[in-house]
């Protein structure tokens, strides 16, 4: 199996690589003007390899400054193929993008008590090969698959290692990475959800804008990450649930795996959380549009609670308003510590209903020191639920370059 980062044998052409696929599309100039130390006959050199072997193309010509039109560049998206794997615990997502990681096909499964590791490798391989067939993509063709999966994760020997909340049994301690390639024979890259969410948002703004980004995602669980100068931030351990075990009140419930701290994020804001204690507060009395939708206080779930809040329910509203807090808390915690230039939130809390977004930001602004002259921006992102497995489609692209 061949080498991602071999590809692209020469280490001054990755770059050009990488400078024509931040900006878009690119002048000569502009390429000669982003690194001093490159001369135009280098440059001409490194365009004509890049362009003979397929991994940019021509494409017009710019505004003239006075001189002959400058020839443009930009990325060949039809030279490569990846696939990008979103394993989560509710739906898992795959998606087939070109090297401009435009999506191409997408297809999702539910995660049931049947989705066990090993039937959802099978069945992601065996569409995978269907979506190429489909679309008439020869296998040399096809750069590699990117997987953006729920942690803990060893990143490096590709394992998932001990994810809570996963519907079926045999997910702790499994080798993904080793299964998918020797079922698709292609590389495969293994990175947290937040991660990969990050890098799909990053390439779908402006990348030559925002260098200082921060993606947290609030659903069944707390994922976050972080990006520094253009680069995804790593820690000595995987860093994707760390925002949940931020300790915001020292005398509160304890977390849901380490019984012996008290008062984390995750405690207060994640739907299994939200669902509880909807359930108890039915069982205490209190009245909620939920009673009429389930007969069974231990059996509400989060779409009951969407159609209680839809409803301007006072119990639901209240749940909501007090996770939303919370997390608005957390997230202020993060601006003061990291400053990043832009925040974008995802996952099922912030897409599907306006109040926990507009609370939750406005607490974070509200206590973040340097606010206004720090002037941090929030935003949905772009992508919404392709953003995971597009970014873990991005991993295979971004390695290339290495």
């Amino acid at each position: 199996m061949y080498k991602l980062d071999e590809r692209i044998p020469n280490r001054k052409a990755k770059q050009i690589f990488t400078e024509i696929r931040r900006r878009g599309i690119v002048s000569k100039f502009e390429l000669l003007e982003s690194d001093d130390a490159l001369t135009s006959s280098t440059l001409t050199r490194l365009l004509e390899e890049l362009s003979a072997s397929g991994w940019i193309e021509e494409c017009g010509f710019g505004e003239s400054s006075g001189g002959r039109r400058p020839l443009l560049y930009r990325i060949k998206p039809e030279n490569g193929y990846v696939f990008g794997l979103d394993v989560s615990r509710a739906t898992t997502r795959l998606v087939l993008c070109d090297l401009k990681l435009e999506k191409i096909d997408a297809v999702s499964w539910t995660m049931t008590a049947k989705m066990t590791p090993d039937v959802l490798v099978e069945v992601a391989a065996e569409e995978a090969k269907r979506m190429a067939r489909k679309h008439r993509i020869p296998h040399e063709r096809i750069l590699g698959m990117g997987v953006g999966a729920v942690g803990p994760l060893d990143r490096a020997n590709g394992m998932i290692l001990n994810p809570l909340y996963f519907p079926a049994k045999g997910w702790s301690q499994y080798p993904i990475v080793q299964h998918l390639e020797e079922k698709l024979d292609v590389p495969v890259l293994l990175d947290n959800g937040a991660n990969t969410a990050l890098l799909a948002e990053y390439w779908a703004g402006a990348p030559e804008q925002y260098r200082h980004l921060l993606y947290v995602r609030a659903g069944i669980g707390l994922r976050s990450a972080m990006m520094s100068d253009g680069k995804l931030v790593y820690g000595a351990v995987d860093m994707e649930g760390a925002l949940g075990h931020m300790i915001i009140q020292t005398d509160g419930p304890a977390h849901p795996e380490k019984p012996h701290m008290f008062g984390c994020l995750d405690s207060y804001v994640p739907i299994p959380v939200l669902e509880k204690q909807a359930s108890s507060r039915l069982k205490q009395g209190r009245s909620s549009i939920l009673s009429t939708l389930v007969e069974d206080p231990e059996r509400v779930e989060f779409k009951h609670l969407l159609q209680a809040l839809s409803a301007d329910d006072r119990l639901v509203t209240e749940l909501f308003t007090q996770a939303a807090t919370y997390f608005g808390i957390g997230l202020a915690n993060l601006l003061n510590i990291l400053h990043p230039e832009k925040v974008i939130l995802g996952g099922p809390l912030i897409t599907s209903n306006e109040l926990f977004y507009q609370i939750s930001t406005q607490v974070a602004l509200k206590n973040t020191i340097y606010y206004p002259a720090y002037p941090v921006s929030f935003s949905r992102g772009k992508l919404s639920d392709d953003a995971l497995s597009i970014g873990a489609a991005a991993m295979i692209v971004d390695k290339l370059s290495d």
